[in-house]
Protein backbone atom coordinates (compact mmCIF):
# COMPACT_ATOMS: atom_id res chain seq x y z
CA UNK A 1 0.00 0.00 0.00
CA UNK A 2 1.28 3.47 -0.89
CA UNK A 3 2.40 5.62 2.00
CA UNK A 4 0.62 8.96 2.58
CA UNK A 5 2.27 12.00 1.03
CA UNK A 6 4.84 13.86 3.11
CA UNK A 7 4.25 17.39 4.37
CA UNK A 8 4.52 19.80 1.46
CA UNK A 9 2.73 22.35 -0.72
CA UNK A 10 0.31 22.10 -3.62
CA UNK A 11 0.40 24.88 -6.23
CA UNK A 12 -2.69 25.02 -8.42
CA UNK A 13 -5.97 26.67 -9.30
CA UNK A 14 -9.37 27.01 -7.61
CA UNK A 15 -12.48 27.05 -9.79
CA UNK A 16 -16.09 27.85 -8.82
CA UNK A 17 -19.16 27.80 -11.05
CA UNK A 18 -22.71 28.56 -9.94
CA UNK A 19 -25.57 27.57 -12.26
CA UNK A 20 -28.69 29.09 -10.65
CA UNK A 21 -30.44 31.51 -10.42
CA UNK A 22 -27.64 33.32 -12.28
CA UNK A 23 -24.57 31.78 -13.87
CA UNK A 24 -21.45 32.96 -12.06
CA UNK A 25 -17.89 31.60 -12.34
CA UNK A 26 -14.46 32.43 -10.97
CA UNK A 27 -10.97 30.96 -10.93
CA UNK A 28 -7.71 31.95 -9.28
CA UNK A 29 -4.30 30.49 -8.54
CA UNK A 30 -3.47 29.49 -4.97
CA UNK A 31 -1.33 27.14 -2.96
CA UNK A 32 -2.29 24.89 -0.07
CA UNK A 33 -0.11 23.30 2.58
CA UNK A 34 -0.32 19.60 3.40
CA UNK A 35 0.86 19.18 7.00
CA UNK A 36 1.36 16.09 9.15
CA UNK A 37 -0.19 17.36 12.41
CA UNK A 38 2.22 15.29 14.53
CA UNK A 39 5.18 16.75 12.63
CA UNK A 40 4.27 20.42 13.19
CA UNK A 41 6.81 21.08 16.01
CA UNK A 42 9.60 19.47 13.96
CA UNK A 43 8.66 21.43 10.83
CA UNK A 44 8.74 24.63 12.85
CA UNK A 45 12.11 23.79 14.40
CA UNK A 46 13.85 23.11 11.09
CA UNK A 47 12.33 25.97 9.06
CA UNK A 48 13.19 29.67 9.21
CA UNK A 49 9.95 30.58 7.46
CA UNK A 50 7.34 28.37 9.16
CA UNK A 51 6.18 28.50 12.79
CA UNK A 52 3.83 26.37 14.87
CA UNK A 53 1.58 28.26 17.32
CA UNK A 54 3.62 31.46 17.03
CA UNK A 55 4.09 34.29 14.56
CA UNK A 56 6.00 33.60 11.37
CA UNK A 57 6.09 34.38 7.68
CA UNK A 58 4.00 31.22 7.46
CA UNK A 59 2.44 29.57 10.49
CA UNK A 60 -0.09 27.00 11.64
CA UNK A 61 -2.02 27.65 14.86
CA UNK A 62 -3.98 24.80 16.44
CA UNK A 63 -6.65 27.28 17.60
CA UNK A 64 -7.49 28.09 13.96
CA UNK A 65 -8.98 24.61 13.61
CA UNK A 66 -11.20 22.09 15.37
CA UNK A 67 -12.51 23.31 18.72
CA UNK A 68 -10.47 26.52 18.50
CA UNK A 69 -8.12 25.71 21.38
CA UNK A 70 -4.35 25.92 21.83
CA UNK A 71 -4.11 22.15 22.08
CA UNK A 72 -2.88 19.39 19.75
CA UNK A 73 -5.48 18.42 17.19
CA UNK A 74 -5.08 14.64 17.24
CA UNK A 75 -7.25 14.04 20.39
CA UNK A 76 -10.03 16.17 18.93
CA UNK A 77 -9.85 14.32 15.60
CA UNK A 78 -9.89 10.96 17.37
CA UNK A 79 -12.98 12.05 19.31
CA UNK A 80 -14.73 13.20 16.13
CA UNK A 81 -14.00 9.87 14.44
CA UNK A 82 -15.20 7.96 17.47
CA UNK A 83 -18.51 9.85 17.28
CA UNK A 84 -18.90 8.52 13.74
CA UNK A 85 -18.12 4.95 14.82
CA UNK A 86 -14.69 5.04 13.18
CA UNK A 87 -11.69 3.61 15.01
CA UNK A 88 -9.10 6.20 16.03
CA UNK A 89 -6.41 6.47 13.33
CA UNK A 90 -3.16 4.83 14.35
CA UNK A 91 -1.37 6.26 11.32
CA UNK A 92 -0.65 9.73 10.07
CA UNK A 93 -3.16 12.58 10.03
CA UNK A 94 -2.55 15.14 7.29
CA UNK A 95 -4.23 18.55 7.20
CA UNK A 96 -4.70 20.29 3.85
CA UNK A 97 -5.22 24.00 4.50
CA UNK A 98 -4.13 27.55 3.90
CA UNK A 99 -1.42 28.68 6.33
CA UNK A 100 -1.35 31.88 8.27
CA UNK A 101 0.70 34.41 6.32
CA UNK A 102 2.19 37.23 8.40
CA UNK A 103 -0.33 36.37 11.12
CA UNK A 104 -3.54 36.28 9.07
CA UNK A 105 -5.58 33.37 7.71
CA UNK A 106 -9.07 32.43 6.64
CA UNK A 107 -9.67 28.81 5.68
CA UNK A 108 -12.96 28.19 3.86
CA UNK A 109 -12.12 24.47 3.88
CA UNK A 110 -9.59 22.32 5.71
CA UNK A 111 -9.44 18.59 4.98
CA UNK A 112 -8.00 16.03 7.42
CA UNK A 113 -6.74 12.79 5.88
CA UNK A 114 -6.81 10.15 8.65
CA UNK A 115 -4.75 7.02 7.98
CA UNK A 116 -4.52 3.61 9.58
CA UNK A 117 -1.25 1.94 10.61
CA UNK A 118 -0.78 0.44 7.15
CA UNK A 119 -1.08 3.79 5.39
CA UNK A 120 -4.65 3.24 4.20
CA UNK A 121 -6.98 6.23 4.25
CA UNK A 122 -9.56 5.43 6.95
CA UNK A 123 -11.57 8.65 7.03
CA UNK A 124 -11.83 12.22 5.84
CA UNK A 125 -12.94 15.22 7.86
CA UNK A 126 -14.09 18.27 5.91
CA UNK A 127 -13.85 21.33 8.17
CA UNK A 128 -15.86 24.22 6.70
CA UNK A 129 -15.59 27.80 7.98
CA UNK A 130 -17.77 30.79 7.18
CA UNK A 131 -17.05 34.51 7.44
CA UNK A 132 -19.10 34.75 10.65
CA UNK A 133 -16.37 32.95 12.63
CA UNK A 134 -18.19 29.60 12.72
CA UNK A 135 -16.92 26.13 11.82
CA UNK A 136 -18.59 22.84 11.03
CA UNK A 137 -17.09 19.42 10.32
CA UNK A 138 -18.36 16.62 8.11
CA UNK A 139 -16.84 13.31 9.25
CA UNK A 140 -16.93 10.46 6.72
CA UNK A 141 -15.38 7.00 6.58
CA UNK A 142 -13.56 5.86 3.44
CA UNK A 143 -15.05 2.68 1.96
CA UNK A 144 -12.01 1.57 -0.06
CA UNK A 145 -8.88 2.56 1.84
CA UNK A 146 -6.52 1.63 -1.00
CA UNK A 147 -8.36 3.34 -3.88
CA UNK A 148 -6.61 6.43 -5.29
CA UNK A 149 -9.90 8.33 -5.64
CA UNK A 150 -12.46 8.79 -2.86
CA UNK A 151 -16.11 9.61 -3.59
CA UNK A 152 -18.37 10.67 -0.70
CA UNK A 153 -21.63 12.53 -0.12
CA UNK A 154 -23.56 14.05 2.77
CA UNK A 155 -26.44 16.40 3.54
CA UNK A 156 -25.57 20.07 3.88
CA UNK A 157 -25.88 21.20 7.52
CA UNK A 158 -24.03 24.52 7.78
CA UNK A 159 -24.60 28.11 6.65
CA UNK A 160 -21.69 28.97 4.38
CA UNK A 161 -22.90 31.75 2.09
CA UNK A 162 -25.68 34.37 2.36
CA UNK A 163 -26.63 33.34 -1.20
CA UNK A 164 -27.17 29.65 -0.37
CA UNK A 165 -29.70 27.95 1.87
CA UNK A 166 -28.77 25.35 4.48
CA UNK A 167 -30.32 22.63 2.36
CA UNK A 168 -29.25 20.20 -0.30
CA UNK A 169 -26.42 17.73 -0.60
CA UNK A 170 -22.65 17.79 -1.05
CA UNK A 171 -20.84 15.35 -3.34
CA UNK A 172 -17.07 15.08 -2.83
CA UNK A 173 -14.54 13.55 -5.20
CA UNK A 174 -10.95 13.48 -3.90
CA UNK A 175 -7.75 12.38 -5.60
CA UNK A 176 -5.57 11.39 -2.65
CA UNK A 177 -2.53 13.61 -2.06
CA UNK A 178 0.49 12.37 -4.02
CA UNK A 179 2.42 14.00 -6.87
CA UNK A 180 -0.91 15.67 -7.66
CA UNK A 181 -3.98 16.44 -5.58
CA UNK A 182 -7.46 17.24 -6.81
CA UNK A 183 -10.79 17.93 -5.15
CA UNK A 184 -14.22 18.52 -6.64
CA UNK A 185 -17.28 19.47 -4.58
CA UNK A 186 -20.72 19.54 -6.18
CA UNK A 187 -23.68 21.00 -4.32
CA UNK A 188 -27.15 19.94 -5.42
CA UNK A 189 -30.70 20.68 -4.31
CA UNK A 190 -34.18 19.55 -5.31
CA UNK A 191 -33.75 21.08 -8.76
CA UNK A 192 -30.43 19.40 -9.49
CA UNK A 193 -26.84 20.63 -9.62
CA UNK A 194 -26.46 24.10 -8.10
CA UNK A 195 -22.73 24.74 -8.08
CA UNK A 196 -19.31 23.14 -8.52
CA UNK A 197 -16.08 24.02 -6.72
CA UNK A 198 -12.72 22.43 -7.40
CA UNK A 199 -9.00 22.62 -6.77
CA UNK A 200 -6.17 20.82 -8.55
CA UNK A 201 -2.49 21.27 -7.85
CA UNK A 202 1.00 19.79 -8.07
CA UNK A 203 3.11 18.78 -5.07
CA UNK A 204 6.30 20.46 -3.91
CA UNK A 205 8.29 19.33 -0.86
CA UNK A 206 8.29 21.28 2.41
CA UNK A 207 11.49 23.32 2.11
CA UNK A 208 12.31 26.94 2.88
CA UNK A 209 13.13 27.60 -0.78
CA UNK A 210 9.65 26.40 -1.76
CA UNK A 211 8.05 28.44 1.03
CA UNK A 212 9.90 31.55 -0.13
CA UNK A 213 8.73 30.93 -3.69
CA UNK A 214 5.15 30.61 -2.42
CA UNK A 215 5.39 33.90 -0.56
CA UNK A 216 6.93 35.80 -3.47
CA UNK A 217 4.35 34.38 -5.89
CA UNK A 218 1.34 34.88 -3.58
CA UNK A 219 2.47 37.51 -1.03
CA UNK A 220 -1.04 38.37 0.22
CA UNK A 221 -2.79 35.09 -0.50
CA UNK A 222 -4.84 34.77 2.68
CA UNK A 223 -5.99 38.40 2.52
CA UNK A 224 -6.88 37.90 -1.14
CA UNK A 225 -9.01 34.87 -0.23
CA UNK A 226 -11.11 36.92 2.19
CA UNK A 227 -11.22 39.93 -0.13
CA UNK A 228 -12.21 37.70 -3.02
CA UNK A 229 -15.11 36.25 -1.04
CA UNK A 230 -16.57 39.71 -0.45
CA UNK A 231 -15.90 40.84 -4.01
CA UNK A 232 -17.65 37.81 -5.50
CA UNK A 233 -20.53 38.31 -3.05
CA UNK A 234 -20.90 41.87 -4.30
CA UNK A 235 -21.02 40.67 -7.90
CA UNK A 236 -23.68 38.07 -7.03
CA UNK A 237 -25.72 40.79 -5.34
CA UNK A 238 -25.35 43.00 -8.42
CA UNK A 239 -26.67 40.11 -10.52
CA UNK A 240 -29.79 40.00 -8.38
CA UNK A 241 -29.13 36.71 -6.59
CA UNK A 242 -31.39 36.81 -3.50
CA UNK A 243 -29.96 36.70 0.02
CA UNK A 244 -30.80 33.77 2.28
CA UNK A 245 -31.35 34.43 6.01
CA UNK A 246 -28.73 33.11 8.38
CA UNK A 247 -30.21 30.59 10.86
CA UNK A 248 -30.25 31.92 14.42
CA UNK A 249 -29.23 28.58 15.91
CA UNK A 250 -27.70 25.29 15.01
CA UNK A 251 -24.47 26.51 13.48
CA UNK A 252 -21.18 24.82 14.18
CA UNK A 253 -20.61 21.29 15.41
CA UNK A 254 -20.08 17.99 13.62
CA UNK A 255 -22.08 16.00 11.07
CA UNK A 256 -21.46 12.25 10.96
CA UNK A 257 -22.02 10.46 7.69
Amino acid sequence: MNEPAASGLYFGKVFHRRLRPRVHALSYRVFYMLLDIDELPALSARSRLFAHNRFGLFSFHDRDHGPGEDKPLRPWIESALSGAGIDAPSGRILALCLPRMLGYVFNPLTIYFCHDAGGGLAALIYEVSNTFGERHCYVMPVADRAAPIVSQACEKAFYVSPFLEVAGRYHFKVLKPAARFALTIRESDGEGLLLTASFAGDYRPFRDAILLRAFLTYPLLTLKVMGGIYWEAFKLWRKGVPLKPRPAQGQGGVTYS
